[in-house]
């Protein structure tokens, strides 16, 4: 079978990338990691009980998982509101009374740092426009749109993706948007927003608060029929949440049958997707992943990295910054110098990228090219500060485009470089022996700028660099001359000269030298018919 074949029928659960997104959403709205598997986990216990029909307990599946999956939207206009934290003030009260919900609005808008007069100033000054964004219904038609467009992307069935219209509806018909009451909110809805309430509210004050405020709630923002239910065996539900094995695994194993899956282009949009949903976290990096995925393919063609590999980048290049989302807005959107606090939170977004992807045995074969796009070959990187040995050339490709796709979009601190200020940039960086050489020519040309020329490391000629690649690569000196096509005489002096300029005078020390200064790519050497399948 071609490479081409074997991706067109590529297969994968649709819940193992649903459930990647959850957790996703776990680090947007600053829940403990699995927060959202967990509910799941009790949702579906809970419909058990209820003895809901099999499409019902299926589509509670999903729609728990996906609650939160707007969670980054209008981010850039609450935090000009909210001083506080949404997450630990709001979210505890969203389905309570007005008071409940009034005072949770209050302790959100200002820090809870500051002096009285200064808090009750603040609070006079911001509490209006809070209640406004709160009250007026764009924020939760926002929420519920792309929800809805979100479970669409990530394969879900419209009978699914529809019924996040009804997301931030209540029982008692006093939701903010007003389209349902009572029985009209579909079932999956209110078991879902049940299970969610209850284990948020265990987080807080442990189970018998989590049942005090079901039953609180029952026949307002929930239906009775259901809170009751959850009420009466809440031992039972909130134990779901306890297993002893891995939440990830219980949560696959929860997925009713027949599962859904995502076969070929689907897969590809619906990673392009959880892109879009870290992107959505700050208008200055609408787009950032698909543009980075568009120009990082470009690359690795000019680069030709085989089929297999310019997915692996195509989809990599998706996922590189899912872990943008764990870091406020606040630090993203911040116009000035980042606090030391700040600058740690940034440094370790690759990390949580890692975190989301590495339980998805799909997602986690893309970590090494996904997660190092802020590594540089020299170490200086982060948030592992690996060198270049470490790095192979797809992540030093997408580690490239990154660089230069941000380059040419504008920040909070800085305008936006032209495409060719972003290509001098880059040049000097791979000058510098941060970047990839060979990588940077394929980014520069792909941007549609002129092919630069890359001083080597060492000052290195473009020859020199190719004999120190395919000297890493085990050649001897016979065998370089065959593959460059020069004779043995010219192939041993550009060894030589190679050797003065590193200043080693071993093998093995040339070779360390090639991994620390991304030089082993350039002894690929061209692929035979009968080595194509490697």
């Amino acid at each position: 079978m071609n490479e081409k074949a074997s991706t067109s029928n590529e297969q994968v659960r649709a819940a193992e990338v649903i459930a990647a997104c959850c957790l996703a959403t776990d680090l947007g709205m600053g829940f403990p990691f699995e927060h959202g598997l967990h509910a799941t986990l009790m949702a579906q216990r809970l419909a058990g009980l209820l003895g809901v029909d099999p499409e019902t307990k299926s589509h509670t599946y999903y729609c728990c998982l996906l609650t939160y999956t707007g969670c980054t939207t209008d981010a850039d206009i609450s935090i000009r509101i909210f001083g506080g934290n949404r997450t630990e003030n709001i979210t505890p009260v969203q389905f309570g009374s007005s008071p409940q919900m009034l005072g949770g609005v209050v302790r959100a808008v200002t820090p809870p740092d500051l002096p009285p007069h200064r808090r009750a100033y603040e609070i006079g000054r911001r509490l209006p426009r809070a209640v406004r964004f709160l009250k007026g219904g764009p924020h939760f038609a926002a929420l519920c749109d792309v929800a809805e467009m979100m479970a669409q992307r990530l394969g879900l069935p419209p009978s699914i993706h529809r019924l996040f219209v009804y997301l931030t509806e209540r029982w008692d018909g006093k939701g903010v948007l007003g389209r349902a009451k009572g029985d009209e909110v579909p079932l999956p809805i209110r078991i879902g927003g049940v299970a969610r309430d209850a284990a948020y509210q265990r987080l807080i004050g442990g189970n018998d608060h989590a049942v005090a405020v079901i039953r609180e709630r029952a026949g307002k923002a929930f239906d009775p029929e259901i809170a009751n239910a959850f009420a009466a065996e809440a031992a039972e539900v909130l134990a779901a949440a306890d297993a002893p094995e891995s939440a990830w695994e219980a949560t696959l194993a929860a997925e009713p049958e027949p599962w859904l899956t995502l076969q070929g282009k689907e897969i590809d949009r619906a990673l392009a997707a959880m892109g879009d949903f870290a992107d959505l976290l700050s208008p200055f990096h609408s787009g950032h992943s698909a543009g980075v995925a568009k120009l990082a393919v470009s690359a690795a063609e000019r680069c030709r990295f085989d089929p297999a590999d310019v997915e692996r980048v195509r989809r990599a290049a998706h996922l590189h910054d899912l872990g943008r989302v764990a870091v406020s807005p606040r630090v993203w959107l911040k116009p000035g110098l980042l606090s030391a606090g700040e600058w740690e939170q940034v440094r370790l977004h690759p990390y949580h990228t890692e975190r989301v992807l590495s339980r998805s045995p799909l997602l986690a074969s893309l970590t090494e090219i996904a997660c190092n796009h802020h590594e540089r070959l020299d170490g200086t990187g982060y948030h592992r500060g690996v060198s270049a040995a470490s790095l192979s050339p797809p992540a030093r490709l997408l580690a490239a485009a990154d660089a230069f796709h941000a380059m040419t979009e504008p920040r909070p601190h800085r305008a936006a470089l032209s495409a060719e200020a972003a290509a001098e940039e880059l040049v000097r960086e791979a000058g510098a022996g941060r970047l990839d050489p060979d990588m940077v020519r394929a980014v520069v040309e792909a941007a549609g700028q002129p092919a630069p020329q890359v001083e080597r490391p060492a000052g290195l000629t473009e020859r020199e660099a190719e004999i120190v690649g395919l000297l890493a690569r085990g050649l001897q000196t016979k065998q370089m001359a065959r593959a460059l096509h020069i004779s043995i005489k010219t192939a041993d002096r550009h060894i030589q000269n190679a050797y003065r300029k590193m200043g080693v005078s071993s093998r093995a020390a040339a070779i360390l030298f090639a991994m620390e200064h991304g030089l082993v790519s350039l002894g690929d050497l061209p692929r035979t018919p009968a080595a194509s399948h490697r």
